[in-house]
This record gives C-alpha cells, sequence and structure tokens, in this order.
C-alpha cells in the first residue's frame, strides 16, 4: 500500500447516522480520529440535523438534505478556523447528530404532592400525573444544557430528569394560573392545554425543547378536600332545598316503616308551627271569630297560606341548629341556604339568627 492509499484512508468523504434505536436524542459521529476533507457528503435524513463544534464552539447547523463541505456550506466554521480564502487542507471537527422527530408518550408525576393556595379550601395539597410529548428544535442549546459531549444520548439517561424539571415547572405554572382545584379535579384536557401555554416557553428558553402536547390523567386531593368537594356536588345536584325535603318525606313515607315516620318529623313540626300560629290568632280574635274551629279544613287550609304571626311574646327566632333540626337536614345545609339568600336570615357577629316567618316563608317555597 502506498502513501498515498495510507492517507486517503485517513480521511472522511463522507458523514452519515442512520437512526435504528427510536430512542436515540443525540449521537457523536465518530471520526475515529480522521480528519474531514474538503469538499466531503454530509448526509442528514428527515427528521435529523447536524450540528458541527469546532474546539468547543458551536459552528454551522445543518437540515435534511445532502450537503458538500466547502467554505461556502459552512461560513461559521470558515470564520471559527480563519479561512478567509477557503480551505483546501483536511480538518477536524466534531459532528453531533441531532433527532427532532417527536418522542411520544414520556410519563410524567410529582413524586410529592404540591402546595398549592386555593381560594374555595385554602392550602391544599394535589397529586398529579401524565403523559407529555415532545422534540428538539435548538440542537446547540439542547448539546449545551442537556447532552454535553455524550456519545451517545438515549432517552432512558434523560426520562428522570426531564421528569423532575417538567413536575418543578408544572408546579410553579399551577400556582401562576391560580387555577381552582374544582377545575383541575375536573377538567384534565383544558387545563392540559392551559398549562402547556405557561410550561412550553419555559422548556424552550432553558433546554431547546418543544413539548407539543401535555396530558393530564389524574389528580387526586387529599380525602377531606374530596369529601369537601362530593358535598358541594351533592347541593348542587338537590337543588332547592325545601323541594328536597319534600321528596325525601314522600320516598320514606312510600317505603313505611320507621323511616317513614322520621321522614315525617320535619314536615310535622312545620305544621305544628302553623297550627299554633292559627290557635294563637284564634285566641286574640274577638268572641265571635274565635267560636270558629281551628281544626276545620278551612282553617288548616289557611294556616298554610298565610304568613306567620309573631308570638305572643314577641317575634320568635332561631338558631340553624333550631332550624336543621325543624326540617330534618344538617346545620350546614341551612347555612349554606342562608349565605345563598333561600332562606332570609341575619347575621349578628359571626352567628346566624333566623325567624319563624323566615323559616316558614321557605317551606312554602
Amino acid at each position: 500500500m502506498n502513501l498515498m492509499n495510507i492517507i486517503t484512508k485517513q480521511l472522511i468523504e463522507i458523514i452519515e447516522w442512520t437512526d435504528d434505536s427510536r430512542d436515540t436524542l443525540s449521537y457523536r459521529w465518530p471520526d475515529e480520529d480522521k480528519e474531514i476533507k474538503n469538499g466531503a457528503q454530509l448526509i442528514v435524513r428527515e427528521s435529523q440535523q447536524v450540528q458541527f463544534v469546532s474546539e468547543g464552539q458551536f459552528a454551522d447547523l445543518f437540515g435534511p438534505g445532502r450537503h458538500q463541505l466547502t467554505t461556502q456550506n459552512i461560513p461559521i466554521l470558515s470564520t471559527l478556523r480563519g479561512w478567509k480564502y477557503g480551505f483546501n487542507s483536511p480538518f477536524k471537527c466534531d459532528v453531533y447528530y441531532i433527532n427532532t422527530r417527536l418522542f411520544t408518550g414520556n410519563k410524567w408525576g410529582t413524586s410529592n404532592p404540591v402546595m398549592m393556595r386555593d381560594k374555595d379550601f385554602g392550602v391544599v395539597r394535589l397529586r398529579a400525573f401524565g403523559t407529555y410529548d415532545f422534540r428538539i428544535v435548538q440542537p446547540a442549546k439542547f448539546l449545551k444544557e442537556v447532552a454535553g459531549t455524550d456519545q451517545n444520548f438515549r432517552l432512558d439517561e434523560f426520562a428522570d430528569t426531564m421528569r423532575s424539571r417538567i413536575v418543578s415547572i408544572f408546579s410553579e405554572a399551577l400556582a401562576k394560573a391560580q387555577v381552582p382545584v374544582l377545575d383541575v379535579a375536573q377538567r384534565y384536557t383544558e387545563m392540559g392545554d392551559a398549562l402547556l401555554q405557561l410550561i412550553n416557553p419555559a422548556v424552550t428558553e432553558k433546554y431547546g425543547l418543544e413539548i407539543t402536547s401535555f396530558l393530564l390523567e389524574n389528580v387526586s386531593v387529599p380525602p377531606e378536600v374530596e369529601q369537601a368537594i362530593d358535598k358541594r356536588s351533592s347541593m348542587s345536584a338537590i337543588g332547592n332545598l325545601n323541594d328536597y325535603v319534600k321528596y325525601q318525606m314522600g320516598q320514606a313515607m312510600a317505603n313505611g316503616g320507621e323511616g317513614a315516620a322520621a321522614a315525617t318529623i320535619p314536615a310535622t313540626m312545620a305544621m305544628g308551627f302553623g297550627m299554633a300560629q292559627e290557635m294563637m290568632k284564634g285566641m286574640q280574635q274577638p268572641s265571635g271569630a274565635a267560636a270558629a274551629d281551628p281544626f276545620s279544613p278551612a282553617a288548616a287550609q289557611a294556616a298554610q297560606a298565610a304568613p306567620a304571626a309573631p308570638a305572643a311574646g314577641g317575634v320568635q327566632v332561631l338558631t340553624p341548629e333550631q332550624a336543621a333540626q325543624a326540617l330534618g337536614v344538617t346545620v350546614q345545609d341551612v347555612v349554606a341556604e342562608l349565605e345563598s339568600g333561600a332562606l332570609k336570615g341575619r347575621k349578628i357577629g359571626s352567628a346566624w339568627r333566623i325567624s319563624q316567618e323566615s323559616l316558614n316563608e321557605f317551606l312554602r317555597g
């Protein structure tokens, strides 16, 4: 073998890389200490980009296609090398292939709960997980911040790091967005799209990546918050408390048994209030009117239609606990109706007070 053949074999004439792994993010082309000759062919396939690095400095970037390495095609490298009038001798340069295809189905999740402030429940702890898709859009930044000089940088080397970075940015974005817990737990798709607008710019600026899809698959809250959400949903489903009480009474009476007797207690108490008021009105009427039978059908109908009259000692005032006992519901339900305005009452300090007239008006619907 003559000297010319030995020199020829030490020169690189074609640079190309075929990815058969499906999980490689970046690949440093092995030059085996060979030099690249003037006019060498660089082949870049679809979903690839090639970044030249000369002595630690980022040089020219090539997209898909066949490129002949001449001074005209590598202007940045020519400037770094000081080739003012073109180059004729071979040169050494690191060649990095960047895989720009879409990497799909990458999992993320919070290993520890994320603390956030919610206007409905105060400070709550959230756990979340899902998937995301990403691609490399800035090869130089990705090589500098993520891959470094790794010969063959694969997805599994990057998964844990990326997951922790995604969770960190997700937590910050969720805090800035001030999204209510109820929306986070019930509107995954909309939340994923909204958070993507906050997460993506940060990831692109810092790591040279673009997240094309960010999905929330599950968001969990502590048991006490779940109970509060269930209770709020139940109240929304119930709607009008008066109609709900009537419905419960009808169901219990149809089923019979002790449940029926218990369910009719609120109605019995309400009827008793009406009869007592009617009797009080009869005692205050003239003797001719007092002769009327207070237990006649007409008197019962009048007790239901007429507004409540004040007792002899003044207006009867109930606490939420007493009203809850009269209605056969919880105190929280009564307070919720007071705050919504459906049940009229007056708040003195931190305590609610309800007149008997307001309670009767509420029962009449």
